[in-house]
């Protein structure tokens, strides 16, 4: 089985939603674990339940720090802010480090629909980036 660990600064959103889809997505060939630089502490209710809205669970999901995963090894490690992969260690035990940035929904403005919209926005850029990568590693 692969791993992989997904890195945001607060490991509220965008990393906790990436976890659960690459797990899902990744059909049992993947291992996916998320932490952040300066964890939030909690995991944005909105990122649960854009995660919920595809029969996906991240209701028992904690926020962790990028420390827990120092001494492990990684097939790949993906960083989805700039600020972690600016402020994240440098992963040497990773065979493979990739950026992709995201905008953070945890900073969308407006009604609870607006700001629910965006996370949903995001949510499927992260799936379809996702699901990009598992195909092109299955083709290689």
């Amino acid at each position: 089985m692969k791993t992989v660990l997904i890195l945001c600064t607060g490991n509220s959103c965008r990393s906790q939603m990436a976890e659960a889809l690459w797990n899902h997505l990744g059909q049992g060939s993947w291992q996916a674990s998320s932490a952040g630089s300066k964890p939030a502490g909690y995991v944005h209710p909105l990122a649960v339940q854009a995660i919920q809205e595809l029969g996906l669970d991240l209701s028992s999901a904690t926020s962790k720090s990028v420390d827990l995963f120092q001494n492990q090894h990684f097939d790949l490690v993906i960083t989805v802010c700039d600020h972690a992969r600016d402020a994240c260690p440098t992963f040497r035990n990773a065979d493979q480090v990739l950026h992709w940035p995201f905008e953070d929904p945890a900073h969308a403005s407006g009604s609870e629909e607006e700001k629910m919209q965006m996370f949903r926005k995001i949510r499927d850029q992260i799936q379809e980036t996702i699901r990009d990568y598992l195909v092109s590693a299955d083709k290689n």
